[in-house]
């Protein structure tokens, strides 16, 4: 008789769907103003641009739409959503809530292994800002703030997070063009009160931060004003 031998199960390398490569650039191209408020699209059209069927494209819009970028409407034309001025001020709540609770794990919880980590990123967004890239600083905003949250060991929070903040992301990345600065020294005070393991300063400046977002959808609605839903 053969013996059974006991081997490792190979994990298959992950690679993106189809759908996947398609939400992203969507997503990257809705969060960047490349199409705005109000732009149309159509799943014939976008299949046939990027050259795939037209399931995958149906795929994307929907996750699209539960992120509430996309308007997806029977018979009519799917449109990129306006900004809600609302929902922004409602994702802002959630963050602040789930993020100062965090930020006081993070005080205990975090290693001098993270703070590296969390320095490096720093000096990562601190190119960015001073190379002009928008797309990259926020790319690597969101990874701070989830480094802190996988960090702690609270990395489903992130996720809640980011099912909360499509109206956010948008209002934010506008904002990179007068406000990436402000965004990176606020990081760094963050940070700092971590390093200090200084749970009151911590918390405090992790609301100071996302409360900022006040007064960027001020400025931009009044520079873009069709971007926005009408609300009372």
């Amino acid at each position: 008789m053969v013996d059974i031998f006991q081997l490792p199960a190979i994990e298959p390398m992950a690679r993106p769907s189809v759908a996947d490569q398609v939400f992203e650039e969507l997503h990257r191209q809705v969060l960047s103003l490349e199409l705005p408020p109000g732009a149309k699209l159509s799943e014939i059209d976008v299949a046939r641009q990027m050259g795939v069927s037209r399931q995958p494209v149906r795929d994307a819009f929907y996750r699209l739409s539960k992120l509430g970028f996309l308007q997806i409407r029977p018979q009519r034309a799917t449109t990129v959503s306006q900004i809600s001025a609302t929902d922004v001020l409602n994702a802002r709540f959630v963050r602040t809530s789930l993020e100062i609770e965090i930020i006081r794990i993070a005080c205990a919880a975090l290693t001098e292994a993270d703070f590296a980590a969390l320095d490096a990123l720093i000096i990562a967004q601190d190119a960015a800002v001073q190379g002009g890239d928008k797309g990259r600083f926020h790319r690597l905003d969101d990874l701070f703030h989830k480094e802190i949250c996988d960090r702690s060991g609270m990395g489903f929070a992130w996720e809640i997070i980011r099912e909360n903040k499509a109206h956010m992301d948008r209002v934010r990345f506008l904002s990179l063009a007068f406000a990436s600065q402000r965004a990176l020294d606020d990081h760094k005070i963050i940070l700092d009160a971590l390093k200090a393991r200084d749970v009151e300063a911590a918390a405090a400046a992790m609301r100071e931060h996302l409360s900022r977002i006040q007064g960027i959808i001020d400025r931009i609605r009044s520079e873009h004003h069709a971007w926005f839903e009408d609300e009372e």
